[in-house]
């Protein structure tokens, strides 16, 4: 009665890398600069400068970002940013704020979030990045390594008792049986 098609119609979608956090600015942290490359970035300080990033950036709720253009693959504001964005996914938290225009192919909100600005959804975006540096296999080899190396605390080495301390402790211990 109910037969399962054996024959594939759809291609097997490709598996993504789950987007993971690499680096943190705390909060209580003031950063001028510029933050590009690879990796996951947090702020729960503030930051003015020019974000760049192939991964994800994450303003958390105490987060405070001023950039004129930020760029990221994944975008998910929690705290406040001032500035564009253009990114292929952005997610505005209730807790987050947004002053600015807004370039995406995906767009999530919550109810309470703000945005002040325009959003434009495209099919895709450009983020218009520096091409990833190639590592070359023995670079490879020594991060796998690396990452794959368990971390080794070395056990406390008993401090030497002095001999004043033996004879303080002889006399308290004479002084408590009597």
């Amino acid at each position: 009665m109910f037969k399962r098609n054996t024959t594939p119609s759809e291609t097997p979608q490709p598996v993504q890398a789950v987007e993971r956090i690499t680096s943190i600015l705390g909060s209580g942290l003031i950063w001028h600069g510029s933050i590009n490359g690879s990796g996951g970035v947090r702020i729960e300080g503030a930051f003015e400068g020019e974000i760049a990033l192939r991964g994800m950036l994450v303003v958390g709720e105490t987060g405070r970002v001023t950039c004129q253009n930020v760029r990221a693959h994944t975008v998910i504001v929690a705290g406040a940013v001032r500035g564009n964005i253009t990114t292929q996914k952005l997610e505005i938290r209730a807790s987050g704020r947004v002053w600015g225009d807004v370039i995406t192919t995906a767009f999530v909100t919550e109810e309470g979030a703000f945005l002040r600005g325009q959003i434009r959804m495209e099919e895709s975006v450009e983020l218009n990045l520096e091409p990833a540096p190639e590592t070359t296999p023995s670079e490879a080899a020594v991060e796998e390594s690396i990452a794959q190396m368990p971390i080794q605390i070395p056990a406390p080495v008993p401090e030497p008792v002095i001999p004043a301390v033996e004879a303080t402790q002889k006399i308290m211990r004479k002084k408590k049986s009597q």
